[in-house]
């Protein structure tokens, strides 16, 4: 069951990333747009649903599906990297330098915005059922 969890949410996931790309496809030595907004958007949903996917409690099979499948799938940290050394070496090493740099900040914001929305909801849920 925890394998089939995986390999349905990594599908949906994968699948929701090769639609950004297709929508947004990557530029020769631009900024890959794509890529950063799943691995950004990525990192808010893990930070919103850390407190659901992540607590005691949680069905067995949701933090597979979810963390390890469906976000897993949809970010990409190889692609990421795959990209930054190209633009490196198309002679854009400043566009490389920003996406890498922004990548990581965006991400690291990301994470802490959608822990900070997963503790207001949950906070607020609390008080408003009382």
């Amino acid at each position: 069951p925890v394998l089939a969890a995986v390999a349905i949410g990594g599908a949906i996931g994968a699948a929701g990333r090769y639609g950004v790309d297709v929508v947004l496809p990557a530029a020769p030595r631009g900024f890959p747009l794509g890529t950063f907004l799943v691995n950004v958007l990525g990192c808010l949903l893990i930070g919103v649903l850390a407190g659901v996917v992540f607590r005691p409690g949680a069905h067995r099979l949701l933090r597979p599906f979810v963390a390890v499948g469906v976000l897993g799938g949809f970010t990409t940290f190889s692609t990421y990297t795959v990209e930054a050394v190209t633009l490196a070496l198309d002679d854009a090493a400043g566009t490389a330098l920003g996406y890498l740099l922004a990548t990581v900040a965006g991400s690291v914001l990301a994470v802490e915005s959608g822990l900070l929305l997963n503790r207001w909801l949950t906070y607020r849920r609390h008080w408003d059922t009382r």
